[in-house]
């Protein structure tokens, strides 16, 4: 029989990477928008062909079915009829054609493996495919107890053998507490690196080594209590996860193994990993803009790294909506001070509210005490990318401006050879601008700082800059401190806006190396 997936399980797909490249997205036609085909997947319309019935797929049936009005795409080891969705595929029918009649799984991660297929395309859904997936070898050895150190992690795909040093782990207790150590071999692991939860009597940890992930994913022998503390020795890669027990009794062992325990994990093949977080405040800063404080659970330990992002995923109208979202600080200048205790428990985001939209009026409607589901962090932004830079350049529209927030200040705080940061906003109008006193300020506090707003409808009051994204614009604001200064160029806006700006850049003969975009 087969299982079909559901909608709730946060599946390998439920998440997205941000690439350099960005993609395009085409106009629909009207009534091709997101709730119209929220709409018709619930209207009870047959939307596989089959009458409601799910069939095991062989390659060869798979084949057959490569047309534009008989289109089926298998995914992660489901199929699906997505002749339905063409006129609604953001990217568009072509794109979507790319993977007809055939295993769409890898141009699916490529593109957006952050949308929540299982879900969107639930009422599509065809069946399996007749192939039936491999266990690793030892796959029933490691169902033992996990007693002290078990052996080498599993490498689960081919290609990691290539990546970092497979990681161990072991664990030792006292009367009150467990203490489970992780053993990385890295040196560059810090308290960014390490995503941790304990959820009924699971806990699962995992740390980020390079674009490989290790996972410690356990059910615990015992009850503990809701909060723990996360401990890293930089200098040699050692992880100290330290648990209280609610009873001071001796553990036999750890647990039971759960899903990819004690695996390094190629990062693209990880599914995102969410918690429940709640929402403490959110305060206007535009007319359209809100800035939203989200409390972590107890029982959570995640600090989003700088330049990288989580997922947003509320459930409306019954579907799951997922959306990314790159976290602040609550304001520029609490990243300038020296914290005494740092509060990790506390997410901040600026989001844009579109009345007309799907996703942020749910979100505005939230109550304070309601609840969000955030994500693991995500992003290919490196740290290493400031390593002996000399001039940061800022290229931000609207809400792009988000992720320029914690690049802005851990450069002017954390690069001892920078000396100059410049930041190009854009925005339609003087209201639209996000933080300007605040940014005014820090341009005036710190002379390294230059900054530049740009507006495409001001009044005709404004003094500044207007108009849009040039070749002139950029010329004159992109000018080197040296002529052999390390650069590092970073945009971020609309899709239209990065994509233009991108061109440009290349076009002034900036090279890869000197440009980040956060797109998503």
């Amino acid at each position: 029989m087969l299982n079909v997936p559901s909608q709730s399980f946060p599946g390998s797909s439920s998440q997205q990477r941000v690439s350099s490249g960005g993609r395009s997205k085409v106009p629909l036609k009207q009534g091709r928008s997101l709730m119209d085909w929220i709409r018709l997947t619930k209207s009870g319309k047959d939307l596989t062909g089959l009458k409601g019935r799910l069939i095991e797929v062989t390659e060869e049936e798979l084949k057959k079915h490569n047309k534009k009005d008989d289109c089926w795409i298998c995914i992660r080891g489901f199929v699906y009829n997505v002749s339905p969705y063409m006129e609604y595929h953001p990217g568009g029918e072509e794109e979507l054609m790319r993977g007809a009649g055939s295993d769409g799984t890898d141009l699916f991660d490529q593109v957006h493996r952050w949308v929540n297929y299982e879900s969107m395309l639930k009422e599509c859904l065809v069946g399996r495919m007749a192939v039936k997936p491999a266990f690793p070898k030892d796959y029933h050895e490691e169902k033992k107890l996990l007693n002290g150190m078990l052996p080498k992690s599993q490498v689960t795909d081919p290609l990691a053998k290539e990546g970092p040093s497979s990681p161990s782990y072991d664990w030792f207790q006292t009367d009150a507490l467990v203490t489970i150590v992780i053993y990385t071999k890295q040196k560059d692991i810090n308290l960014d690196s390490v995503i941790a939860d304990h959820r009924d009597d699971s806990f699962r940890a995992e740390t980020v080594i390079r674009d490989y992930s290790y996972l410690i994913h356990i059910a615990l022998s015992h009850e503990i209590q809701e909060d723990f503390s996360v401990r890293v020795v930089e200098n040699v890669g050692k992880i100290e996860i330290v648990l209280k027990k609610k009873e001071n009794t001796s553990w036999k062992c750890l647990g039971h193994p759960l899903e990819n325990h004690n695996s390094l994990i190629p990062k693209k093949d990880t599914g995102l990993y969410y918690r429940k977080c709640r929402l403490i405040s959110k305060e206007d800063v535009t007319h359209d803009t809100k800035l939203f404080c989200l409390m972590l659970p107890p029982s959570t330990h995640l600090q989003v790294p700088t330049g990288q992002h989580v997922y947003f995923k509320l459930t409306i109208t019954g579907t799951e909506i997922v959306k990314p979202y790159t976290p602040v600080s609550d304001s520029l200048f609490s990243e300038f001070k020296e914290p005494v205790l740092p509060n990790n428990k506390y997410i901040y985001f600026l989001i844009k509210i579109y009345p007309a939209g799907l996703f942020t009026p749910e979100l505005d409607h939230l109550q304070i005490g309601d609840y969000v589901s955030v994500s693991n962090p995500e992003g290919n932004f490196k740290i290493s990318q400031f390593q002996e830079l000399e001039d940061l350049f800022l290229l931000a529209a609207g809400t792009g401006f988000t992720p320029m927030v914690k690049v802005l200040s851990y450069a002017l705080t954390n690069i001892p050879s920078l000396r100059k940061v410049k930041l190009m906003f854009f925005n339609k109008t003087e209201d639209d601008i996000i933080w300007r006193s605040q940014l005014e300020k820090l341009a005036f506090k710190d002379k390294r700082f230059d900054l530049e707003f740009v507006l495409s409808a001001p009044t005709s009051e404004w003094n500044g800059k207007r108009g849009y994204l040039s070749p002139a614009l950029l010329s004159e604001f992109l000018k080197r401190s040296l002529d052999t200064s390390k650069v590092l160029i970073c945009i971020c806006g609309p899709m239209p806006f990065t994509e233009q700006g991108m061109k440009l850049l290349h076009d002034l003969n900036f090279s890869k190396d000197e440009i980040h975009s956060f797109t998503a």
